[in-house]
């Protein structure tokens, strides 16, 4: 079993990396909440209601949940934040990156 002393410690950078990516896209949902915000910003409350009319069954904590772990990865960041009616801003969220690359070849 390799782990962090098998010798192999110049690809665990590597390694880390790819696992942030795969924890934050193996979920369905975040890669709707991608394609939605492609090329433009989105506020916490758009994303709730297109994730709605696209049929996806979602509590508003979910996509807190979603956004946050987009956001960890790297993928999408805080664009800026909204006045909502007199209420609490509200989050607007952009892509980050559009395109991931690993060199499975890469040494560090």
């Amino acid at each position: 079993m390799c782990n962090e002393t098998c010798g192999y410690n110049s690809g665990l950078r590597q390694f880390r990396r790819f696992q942030r990516y795969f924890r934050a896209l193996h979920c369905p949902v975040r890669w709707v909440i991608i394609r939605l915000l492609g090329d433009r910003e989105l506020s916490t409350g758009e994303i709730f209601t297109a994730l709605m009319e696209a049929g996806e069954n979602i509590s508003k904590s979910g996509l807190y949940y979603h956004l946050s772990e987009l956001e960890e990865a790297g993928i999408i960041e805080l664009a800026k934040y909204r006045e909502v009616g007199g209420g609490a801003p509200e989050k607007v969220w952009r892509l980050k990156v559009r395109e991931i690359k690993i060199d499975l070849t890469e040494e560090l």
